[in-house]
């Protein structure tokens, strides 16, 4: 056999050690049903606003009967940019506004309908809300969302097979006049029309708009398709909060399943999350009586944890009052509410910690990746592990009241249970525990010091872990 020279030897084991070292060794496989990319496109997000505004705005109602004269829809000072201002300086990230309530009121001048801004004497008639809102939205860098309810009290079509069709035109000009469209809202509620007759809803066409003309929207009800209701609106999600649903068994305005909602099914075959609705006042529409009703910050803390927290977003609702603004007492509590969440989130106490984990598959999805502060990397374990523990050495002592777990979604929802452990002396001591992860999982506890972690996972596949942060919460 040849020898090499001793510098030539030494760079080929050199070499061979570097293509040992760089073995590829496959991710994991994919578990159950996965999101598409306007889901992960979705998912990335946090906290948005609702926006309810309308005839009920001045008629102080809930709920509109389609008769009110649309001369009552005379605001005398509003302002999208104001709106937009708000909700960028409150940290959310885009607008759901209610184009048409159930009422059948349009909030643009719609082609399809007598009863619109076009009939009122906001802007002497020549007023669009959805253009003035969705240009506010690009100038503060906020996405742009519609809900426009297929329930119409004021259509003289509405009950007939004619409506559905007239419906999807509405739909149409929503979709294709005022530029990307991150969300469509789908209210499942369906009552009398003017004949006194109940539409039978064409749900399944009606996606079929979205997608034609608005494709990377998420569509949003109690079915779905891409995003599902909480099953309440008081904006909590519940401990296990699946994103996995059942195909074909929820539907708009299904009654009596609340709580499988909020819990989603853990072996549903079709990928469905939660957004968590609520408002910051009793009402969904603005009523003076309400101006000393805002929700004290301490509730809206909780929504946050239990939405944002609890594996689903938030949807924050904003009733704009009669000048057509969002009121100063909702805008001081939204500062509020920032003014926790930079003091909350914006130090992460592991960020460089040194991880270890029980089981890893390879350098490529070593412990360390699920600290590194990437989305698009991740630690997991090997294929037949079920369960495993990541272990964080903090470097000193720390303060903490709070962890953030996040899975990797397109490898899908893995996670079925966890509990996290500190080092107490030579001991370890259980600090929390809890069931489903999905996008993200923030954990309270009670105040702890401590130098090392401990997060033992248990899941129907093997673990898949993008991130895991610590923070201490005011």
């Amino acid at each position: 056999m040849k020898n090499f020279p001793a510098p030539q030897g030494a760079l080929l084991f050199c070499l061979l050690c570097l293509l040992l070292a760089c073995k590829t060794i496959p991710p994991p496989t994919p578990f159950g049903a996965l999101p598409s990319e306007r889901q992960l496109a979705w998912h990335q997000m946090k906290y948005y606003a609702f926006i309810h505004f309308g005839p009920n705005t001045f008629t102080d109602v809930e709920w509109g009967h389609g008769t009110e004269n649309p001369k009552v829809f005379l605001p005398t000072a509003l302002d999208c940019r104001q709106w937009a201002r708000t909700i960028r300086e409150a940290g959310m990230e885009g607008v759901v506004i209610t184009a048409k309530h159930h009422d059948g009121f349009c909030l643009w001048p719609s082609k399809y309908s007598t009863h619109t801004v076009r009939e009122s004497n906001w802007r002497n008639g020549q007023g669009d809300l959805l253009r003035e809102l969705s240009d506010a939205c690009r100038e503060y860098g906020l996405k742009f969302g519609v809900y426009v309810s297929p329930w119409d009290r004021n259509h003289p079509q509405y009950g007939t097979p004619a409506y559905n069709e007239v419906y999807k035109k509405t739909l149409e000009e929503v979709l294709t006049q005022y530029g990307p469209v991150f969300e469509v809202w789908f209210d499942g509620a369906n009552g009398e029309g003017p004949n006194g007759k109940k539409q039978v809803y064409d749900f399944p066409g009606f996606a079929e708009v979205v997608r034609k003309h608005q494709p990377q929207a998420v569509i949003f009800s109690d079915g779905g398709p891409d995003i599902r209701w909480v099953g309440n609106e008081s904006g909590y999600a519940a401990e296990t909060n699946w994103c996995t649903v059942k195909k074909n068994f929820f539907y708009p305005g299904i009654p009596d399943v609340n709580d499988q909602l909020q819990r989603g099914h853990e072996d549903g075959e079709v990928w469905c999350p939660t957004e968590v609705n609520t408002s910051i006042r009793p009402g969904w529409f603005y009523h003076p009586a309400e101006d000393t009703a805002v929700k004290p910050l301490s509730r809206l803390i909780d929504n946050y944890f239990s939405s944002v927290g609890m594996n689903g977003n938030f949807l924050l609702n904003l009733p704009v009052d009669r000048r057509g603004l969002i009121h100063e007492n909702d805008a001081q509590r939204l500062r509020e509410l920032k003014q926790f969440l930079d003091a909350a989130f914006t130090k992460n106490l592991a960020q460089n910690a040194q991880a270890a984990a029980s089981n890893t598959r390879g350098r490529k999805f070593a412990a360390a990746k699920a600290v590194d502060n990437r989305p698009d990397t991740y630690w997991a374990a090997e294929d037949a592990v079920r369960e495993a523990f990541l272990e964080l050495e903090i470097g000193s002592p720390t303060r903490f009241n709070a962890l953030l777990l996040q899975e990797y979604l397109p490898l899908g929802q893995r996670i079925q249970s966890f509990r996290i452990e500190a080092l107490d002396g030579d001991a370890w001591r259980e600090i929390g525990r809890g069931t489903t992860i999905g996008n993200r999982r923030i954990v309270r506890i009670p105040m702890v010091t401590a130098q090392k972690i401990r997060i033992h996972f248990q899941g129907k596949a093997c673990p898949a872990i993008s991130n895991v942060a610590l923070y201490q919460t005011p």
